[in-house]
């Protein structure tokens, strides 16, 4: 059997396949990069109509990238899917709490999700930084209320948990009522590839790819 099999032939021809369904839609070329690599990163051209970019987002994310400033993420799937070596020539680098004992322990004392208590352990350093959150509705409501009960504000937030209770609902609050930039898709789709294949287009555009 024939196929192609070196990788950046087969990354090229796919992003000639998808740009095909995203013609006609009047993106900017940094959303199109965005819109490439969630569709190449879930097989899935009908991402093309459920993304929901803010004006301000991509840009405001490569500057915290380029600046170094941390990734928060709701699970190690996230944080896993990342580009850690690109992320790391900038200086920033990205963490998970979602196994971390004492996260665990808050999260049965207060009948909460452990990446509730993940947020909740995170607190002020969201401040300025970028929130990657792809699995947990629950993360992405917990934050929504920490901006509205406090003064941080993270740079920016990438918003697609996935699933059929609350995730939904979690990324219409975030669009909403998010008073930062973000990045989401609507509807019951999303995932932690999602969120790391967003996080991995900023840093490829600063890469110049």
């Amino acid at each position: 059997m024939d196929f192609i099999k070196e990788p950046q032939t087969i990354e090229n021809k796919s992003m000639e396949i998808i740009a095909n369904h995203l013609t006609g839609m009047e993106l900017t070329e940094q959303a199109v990069k965005v819109y490439s690599r969630i569709i190449h990163a879930s097989g899935d051209p009908d991402y093309a109509k459920i993304i929901s970019i803010h004006p301000e987002a991509i840009a405001v994310g490569m500057q915290a990238l380029k600046a170094g400033k941390p990734i928060y993420c709701d699970v190690e799937m996230v944080r896993t899917g990342i580009n850690k070596r690109r992320l790391g020539e900038f200086g920033g680098e990205a963490f998970c709490l979602i196994a971390d004992p004492w996260v665990a322990a808050k999260a049965k004392a207060e009948g909460i999700t452990r990446s509730m208590a993940a947020m909740r352990a995170f607190a002020e350093k969201l401040d300025g930084a970028i929130l990657a959150i792809g699995n947990a509705p629950t993360a992405l409501f917990e934050v929504i209320k920490i901006m509205q009960e406090s003064d941080v504000r993270p740079a920016m937030i990438v918003g697609v948990p996935v699933g059929f209770v609350g995730a939904a609902e979690s990324k219409e609050c975030l669009a909403q009522n998010s008073p930062v930039p973000y990045i989401t898709v609507h509807g019951n789709k999303g995932g932690s590839p999602i969120a790391a294949s967003i996080i991995n287009a900023m840093l490829y555009m600063l890469e110049g790819r």
